[in-house]
This record gives structure tokens, C-alpha cells and sequence, in this order.
């Protein structure tokens, strides 16, 4: 396997995967070794005798199952769990939700069952009064569809046709292993949703990466109407005014979120550059270890890094991973942009151990694009939000401890 080279950095160019030997289109499935495995482990006819053998419904693989495993079975809900979920409801049924007390209590993670309305809401989506949101829902909605009645038939006009084809690529690659993401129906709302974020934030448009950032919004507020078996639930079965508010809802979120990051996907994306710049900096300062390894192996942190921020390690977790992670960033000031770092840098941090005992260049690469997360539930993307919360508390507020 060739050497990467370094990246020059060109508006639109796909440098968020490591593309060697071919190798790309397994790392834009996410997870792609579990993939490749799938593939080769059963050749010729014993292959062809197990898919024979499998259900009417597809088996979703762990790493793309929704649900977080540790709940898997449905326990009855402990003591603690029932108490959380009703300091929720008593928070969110006050005329006028207290959004500090709410951001406190989602920081460790946000019950399913009210997650739709507090994602609203600390999204900046949602009013904290009560009695003016379903007003508000209303008109955002109705806005979102005028904008499709404006502005989509010209996805196949000249000057959009590039953004709409592109689009129209990526939707597909989006978790390709979750049947839910596979229907026309889903994907069709996919694409209406980002060529309308395109078209209203010009100074961007769409970039590759973008296309991940819909879904945990998607499936949130799918999960108000869906209870078990999200990953087949057929969306085309639900009323159609329901299917339209999960849209809309998803589309606002989702631009409420890309409004603190949109450097990250403008000309040169100088939002990433600066953030991978930042983390290799608290590398070099929390693990001397590492950061020399990646030096000595001649190993750039943009050559991993960067779909950490363009992606907000969405194509390293499971989804169930990245929605539980997504409670904390939006109980955080700034979650998605500045304590995103700290995620990233704690995560990187969690495989030392792996990442030391590799001596070359071409086996660090394929360790850090393939890091094995796909038993992670609950419990593991908890304890590495604590170990970013304690980053970010010894040098946040002292950057001189990681500057060079």
C-alpha cells in the first residue's frame, strides 16, 4: 500500500477517507473491516446457502443497529432510570422550560422517551414557552416546505445541477447498512433536505460529510412514531403529515447545528484545519508518547483526523453512539465545535495502548481508520465523555498548557 501523501487542501475534494489501494469505498461505509469480513468470510456456495437461509427480514449487524445494545431486551426501567425520566417530563411541561436545568440533566444523557422535544429545544429550535411551540412548529414547517415549493424543481438547473448530482451520489453511501436508509422514501427526504441547505448558505453549499449530520436528527424524531425495529420500519407507512414533520424538524436541527460550525465547510474548510491543528497541539501535551510515535512514523493527524471533524466521528461510532453523544454536545456551550475537541482527542488517547504497539506507517493508518467501536453502547461513550469533560477542564481555560 502506497504511502498518503499530504493532503493540498481543494474546495470538495474527498480527503475526509484514507484512499489507498482502492480502500476508500469500504472506509465510506463506516466500520468497513466489519463490512469487508462480511464479504469474504463465506466464498462461493456455503455463501450462497447462508443467504438462502436468513429471514424475510434483513439481520441488522451490531454496528449498525440503533438501539443501544446495553438496553437490548427491554429491561424494566430501574428506580434511577424512572426518577431521571420524570425530572425530564416535570422540566419540559413548565410553561417556560428552564434550559440551564435541562442542559444539566442531558449532559449524562437524555431518556428516549422525551429526547425528540429536548433535542427541539436545546437545539434553539423550540421555544422555552410552552404555549408558543406548537405555533412555532407550525410556521418552521410550513417555511421548510415553501422552500421546497421554491426552490427544488431547480435542482436539475445549470447552476445546481453539480451540488444536486453530488448529493444524489452520497445519499446511498449514508449508513449503508441500516435497511431504514436504503428506502426511496428516506433518501428522497435526505436529498430535500441538503440541496435546501445548499441553496440557502451559498458561501458553502454542500460538502461530503454533511450528508452524515441529518441522520441522528432523522432518527430522533423518527423514534417518537417508531417504539422497536427502527432499522426495517418502512417510513412510507406513517400518515403523510407525519412524514413531513420529521423533515422539517430534521432540516431546522440540522441547520441550527451547521450554524456554529459552517467553517468547518467553507472554501478550503479552514474550521477543520484549524481544529485538527489544535488537537494535534493537546496531543503533544497530554501523551508526549503518541504524538512522538505519530512523528517518528511520519504520521499526520490530518490524514485521520480530518473526518473526525468534518464527519463529528460519526463514521468511528455507531449511530446509536452518536446519538447519545449528541445529548452531551447539545447540553454543551459550543458542543459540536470547541468540546468536540476534547471528544477527540479523549478518544484518540483510548487506543494509546493499540496505537504504541504498532511500528509503521501503513498499520497506524489502518488501525486509526478502522478503530474497533462496534460493540460501544451507553457505557463506553459515557466514560469517554467524562474523560473529555476532564481534558477540557485542565486546559480549556489555560491553552498555553498546549500551545507550542
Amino acid at each position: 500500500m502506497s504511502k498518503i501523501l499530504k493532503y493540498p487542501f481543494k474546495l470538495r475534494t474527498r480527503i475526509n477517507t484514507f484512499v489507498s489501494d482502492g480502500l476508500d469505498s469500504f472506509y465510506t461505509l463506516g466500520h468497513g473491516w466489519n463490512f469487508v469480513t462480511c464479504m469474504f468470510l463465506c466464498p462461493g456456495r456455503s455463501c450462497h446457502q447462508k443467504q438462502q437461509s436468513l429471514p424475510a427480514r434483513p439481520v441488522i449487524p451490531l454496528v449498525a443497529r440503533i438501539s443501544d445494545q446495553n438496553s437490548s431486551g427491554a429491561p424494566p426501567m430501574t428506580i434511577r432510570e424512572k426518577s431521571r425520566l420524570d425530572k425530564f417530563r416535570q422540566l419540559l411541561s413548565s410553561p417556560s422550560a428552564d434550559l440551564d436545568a435541562l442542559r444539566k440533566h442531558s449532559w449524562s444523557g437524555i431518556p428516549r422517551e422525551v429526547r425528540p422535544v429536548t433535542w427541539r429545544l436545546l437545539s434553539g429550535y423550540l421555544p422555552a414557552n410552552t404555549e408558543r411551540r406548537e405555533q412555532v412548529l407550525q410556521r418552521k414547517r410550513e417555511e421548510y416546505f415553501g422552500f421546497i415549493e421554491q426552490y427544488y424543481d431547480s435542482r436539475t438547473d445549470e447552476p445546481h445541477r453539480d451540488t444536486y448530482r453530488q448529493i444524489h451520489i452520497d445519499i446511498p453511501r449514508t449508513n449503508p447498512l441500516i435497511p431504514l436508509f436504503q428506502q426511496p422514501a428516506v433518501q428522497e427526504v435526505f436529498e430535500r433536505i441538503l440541496f435546501i441547505w445548499a441553496i440557502r448558505h451559498p458561501a458553502s453549499g454542500y460538502v461530503q460529510g454533511i450528508n452524515d449530520l441529518v441522520t441522528p436528527f432523522f432518527v430522533v424524531f423518527l423514534s417518537e412514531f417508531v417504539e422497536d425495529d427502527m432499522e426495517n420500519f418502512d417510513v412510507a407507512a406513517l400518515p403523510l403529515e407525519t412524514q413531513r414533520n420529521i423533515e422539517a424538524d430534521s432540516f431546522w436541527c440540522m441547520s441550527k447545528l451547521l450554524d456554529g460550525i459552517q467553517d468547518n465547510y467553507t472554501f478550503a474548510q479552514p474550521g477543520i484545519q484549524n481544529k485538527v491543528k489544535a488537537l494535534e497541539e493537546l496531543i503533544g501535551r497530554i501523551d508526549e508518547d503518541v504524538h512522538l510515535h505519530f512523528c517518528r512514523y511520519e504520521v499526520e493527524y490530518l490524514q485521520f483526523a480530518f473526518r473526525w471533524m468534518n464527519n463529528l466521528l460519526m463514521r468511528e461510532l455507531p449511530l446509536r453512539c452518536t446519538i447519545r453523544l449528541w445529548d452531551t454536545y447539545q447540553a454543551e456551550s459550543e458542543g459540536f465545535s470547541h468540546f468536540h475537541l476534547y471528544v477527540c482527542a479523549a478518544f484518540l488517547i483510548k487506543w494509546r495502548k493499540d496505537i504504541l504497539s504498532i511500528a509503521d506507517f501503513q498499520g497506524l493508518l489502518m488501525l486509526l481508520q478502522n478503530l474497533p467501536t462496534i460493540h460501544w453502547g451507553n457505557e463506553e461513550v459515557g466514560l469517554l465523555l467524562a474523560e473529555a469533560y476532564r481534558l477540557k477542564y485542565m486546559f480549556a481555560d489555560a491553552p498555553s498548557h498546549y500551545k507550542r
